[in-house]
């Protein structure tokens, strides 16, 4: 009853006009940020906060601001997923695996809109989870060392290796893929350059950025190329704009289901959005793919991970403000916001600063509802990007591509690793390989490496520790199941088709 009380205080102050208007400005940078290719929710938080800073906006304001552009980003990341099969950010990777087939025919609307209901839904799950076990839940993260963390992001591997697509060999080999580019720079341990080739632009290693938008949006391009004439379309506009309730329904334990494990995972420090989205992805192949047709275009297949990836970044909210420890990166940098204004994360917030933090939950809530609002009417809008023709729509994309790319070093060096890269994924698309699990496999890499070599340290050597607990048993015997059980269904499905002599 306490938390209901306070909670209801916080509704009082985030509905004060100052915090309105940030919730609202909020919510629509994040959507636009999040929509443009490779940006994601780090950059426009990064964005936002000196220039919240800079017009003395009250600590509550500022952070209101912010909740809301990560928000907005986790909403925005599916748009770009959907129309272009080029994710926002890291979360929206799987949300291409069954969105992109959905625009391709015809069913963009239907696509963006039940994502933005899924997303809706998963977002006030989290927020409420917030309010009802911020507490338990932050002490349950503090379990997890680093061998639990690396068998966790084994385990979402192996998910994705057991059960995405027809060939679980080249899933794997493309996790292997982006592991590898993950190696590249130099080692954090020792200070070795790795894989550099003696070039100065690896040393840092090969930014996210880079690497999504060579092998998503520069392979789309030359596929586009490839398939289509001067002035042709690849895709059909959509036809109908919105989910119907029969849509709703046949999408809303799924939506549950992932929302709930969503953020979950969200509240465990650096796990983050894009395994949450993966691994929900994966359960709901497994328990409800019964036809085959997730990859191929099913609706659940886009309601499960935008309702992963948005009661994901509610999560991590509750290590940061209960721990003082970041849930993701988006969340690192909004730390750096309250110790711009002299506020230190931790137990004692709650006690100190109730305005804030509750002002702050309140702000999700009604945030949440302006940005169902705000997207669901403007799913026309965001479908309309089907019907312009090819001779422009690919200039376009290459334009804002090779912009965000050249943003981050100011290099020409990046513009030709993007394209570089973007040859090999066309490549590797023209044999099949999917996409999704390189990306993944990169995105865990460091965590990966970074996990097992503090393991490793801690127990001086003695690799006992990577599976010394329960929690990292589980994880270890469910990551064998993702990986068995998948082959034996295919193996048995196979052994039926045969003939009988």
């Amino acid at each position: 009853m306490d938390n209901l009380a306070s909670l209801w205080h916080g509704f009082a102050v985030a509905a004060t006009p100052i915090n309105l208007l940030m919730a609202l400005v909020g919510s629509f940078v994040g959507t636009v940020v999040g929509a443009l290719p490779g940006l994601g929710p780090i950059n426009g938080v990064a964005i936002l906060l000196p220039i919240a800073f800079a017009l003395k906006l009250p600590a509550t304001s500022a952070l209101i601001l912010l909740a809301a552009v990560y928000l907005g980003c986790e909403y925005g990341g599916r748009i770009s997923a959907i129309l272009i099969n080029i994710p926002g950010d890291a979360g929206a990777l799987m949300t291409t695996l069954d969105g992109y087939p959905m625009a391709k025919r015809g069913e963009a609307g239907v696509a963006l809109s039940i994502s933005a209901w899924s997303s809706f839904v998963a977002s006030v799950i989290g927020t409420t989870g917030m309010v009802l076990f911020a507490p338990a839940l932050a002490h349950w993260a503090l379990a997890f060392g680093p061998a639990e963390y690396f068998a966790l992001m084994v385990f979402a591997i192996a998910c994705l290796a057991g059960m995405v697509g027809d060939s679980p060999v080249k899933t794997l080999l493309a996790c292997v893929i982006g592991l590898a580019l993950a190696t590249v720079g130099i080692d954090a341990n020792s200070g070795v350059y790795r894989f550099t080739f003696g070039d100065v632009h690896l040393s840092d290693g090969i930014q996210f950025v880079v690497v999504v938008i060579g092998l998503f949006s520069v392979s789309e391009i030359l596929l586009m190329l490839e398939q289509t004439h001067t002035g042709g379309q690849v895709l059909k506009a959509s036809g109908r704009k919105w989910f119907n309730l029969q849509e709703a329904m046949y999408t809303w334990w799924g939506t549950i289901r992932s929302s709930v494990i969503g953020f979950v995972i969200g509240v465990l420090p650096g796990a983050g959005a894009s395994i949450a989205s993966a691994v929900t992805y994966m359960i709901e192949k497994n328990l409800t793919d019964t036809e085959g047709t997730f990859g191929k275009g099913d609706i659940r297949g886009v309601a499960a991970p935008e309702a992963a990836n948005n009661s994901a970044a509610n999560g991590a909210f509750i290590p940061m403000l209960t721990l003082g420890v970041p849930g993701s990166g988006t969340t690192a940098v909004m730390m750096g916001a309250l110790t711009l204004y002299n506020i230190t994360p931790g137990p004692m917030l709650f006690k100190e600063q109730p305005d804030l933090v509750w002002g702050l939950i309140a702000s999700m809530f009604i945030g949440n509802v302006m940005l169902l609002v705000m997207n669901i009417p403007m799913v026309g809008l965001f479908a309309r990007m089907l019907t312009v023709p090819n001779w422009f729509l690919v200039p376009a994309i290459a334009a804002i591509s090779f912009v965000g790319v050249y943003a981050i070093h100011a290099t020409t060096f990046d513009l030709v690793l993007m394209t570089g890269l973007g040859v090999f994924g066309y490549f590797l698309r023209k044999l099949d390989f999917p996409m999704a699990p390189l990306i993944l496999g990169f995105v865990l890499g460091d965590m990966m490496e970074q996990n097992l070599r503090r393991a490793l340290a801690i127990s001086n050597g003695d690799v006992h520790i990577l599976y010394g607990s329960g929690i990292t048993i589980g994880l270890w015997i469910a990551a064998v199941v993702m990986l068995v059980v998948p082959l034996l269904l295919r193996w048995r499905r196979n052994n039926k088709l045969i003939p009988m002599p």
